[in-house]
């Protein structure tokens, strides 16, 4: 009895062994490979696992290269992997390229996925164009006559200038930019309204794709129309800002008269204010020609008459003037 309890210690103890064993070596995986034509040893295996590289990820893009006829060993796989890349679209970019007789290398495609494009997708446009469509783009003619138009851009993938190619974003620019100024440039909206593809050939003109990843096949005119009167809109907006200012410079002119009425309404206070303190000196003056004696009693009546009469006369017409304004006013 008791020689069975090592022996059943020793079974639980290999089972535990071998289930770690075919947990951490992925036998599975080798024989697949092998029988795929794959030459990769457990050893290699084992130290993907030490590296931290998923065996299956290595493996399994490597069976469908081989099956290919490409020629490529597990350490590019691997280092591409360990920099973050994806190796299974590397691998189907390369066996699309080949079916396609697109040269294109390991390193080429490994540099394109690590820049962050869809290199299996850039093979497809590569081989099979692209239609990019662009918003509708307004330009205004000589005439003030907005035109808005909307494109098709076919495009080619170019493999070489993926790398550091500026992308859609740019294309779509550019087109634009191409439309804006060749409608700008027409005497007439009526001429691009007649000849829309003069647009398509002055933009191809332009070679918009150049420093882009792409390559221009063709670009087509898918609609146009009319849209606003825009010189109508800008004289009337001129319209509006002369007459504003006109407003401005007659307001100005009438503050200016207005604070001219007022200096000289403060000058005849002014000057009545002198007249005042001029009379004030007359009493004294009579005085002094009275103690002087160049003033006599019979002078000084008689001035005193002259005044009197001087008064009534003003009181008669000032009687005779407001007559008259109440006979006109009836």
């Amino acid at each position: 009895m008791n020689g069975w309890i090592p022996l059943g210690l020793l079974i639980i103890v290999l089972l535990v062994l071998i289930s770690l064993f075919f947990r951490f070596v992925p036998v599975g995986l080798w024989i697949t490979a092998y029988f795929s034509g794959v030459k990769v040893g457990i050893g290699n295996l084992i130290g993907m696992r030490l590296r931290r590289v998923v065996p299956k990820m290595i493996i399994n893009p490597m069976i469908k290269a081989t099956k290919a006829g490409l020629v490529i060993n597990t350490n590019e796989l691997e280092a591409h992997y360990l920099a973050g890349g994806n190796v299974n679209m590397v691998i189907d970019a390369l066996i699309a390229a080949q079916r396609a007789n697109i040269d294109l290398e390991f390193e080429q495609a490994a540099a394109i996925d690590l820049a962050g494009r869809n290199v299996f997708e850039a093979v497809q446009v590569s081989v099979n164009p692209k239609v990019i469509e662009t918003p509708i783009i307004a330009g205004v003619a000589m005439d003030g006559i907005e035109v808005k138009a909307k494109a098709k851009v076919t495009v080619r993938a170019n493999i070489e200038r993926l790398v550091g190619g500026a992308g859609e974003e740019t294309i779509i620019a550019r087109v634009g930019e191409g439309i804006v100024t060749t409608v700008g440039s027409a005497a007439k909206h009526s001429i691009v309204l007649e000849n829309p593809d003069s647009i398509s050939q002055t933009v191809l003109r332009k070679g918009l794709d150049s420093g882009t990843a792409f390559e221009i096949l063709s670009i087509d005119i898918a609609d146009v129309d009319v849209g606003r009167n825009i010189g109508a809109k800008l004289q009337a907006d001129q319209a509006v800002a002369d007459k504003k200012i006109a407003q401005a410079k007659a307001e100005e002119r009438r503050a200016f008269a207005v604070a001219q009425e007022q200096e000289m309404l403060a000058e005849v206070q002014r000057m009545r204010a002198k007249v005042v303190e001029a009379e004030s000196e007359v009493p004294l003056a009579i005085a002094e020609a009275f103690r002087k004696g160049n003033l006599g009693i019979h002078d000084y009546y008689q001035l005193q008459n002259t005044k009197a009469d001087t008064a009534m006369r003003e009181s008669i017409a000032k009687d005779e003037k407001t007559a008259g304004d109440t006979v006109i006013s009836e």
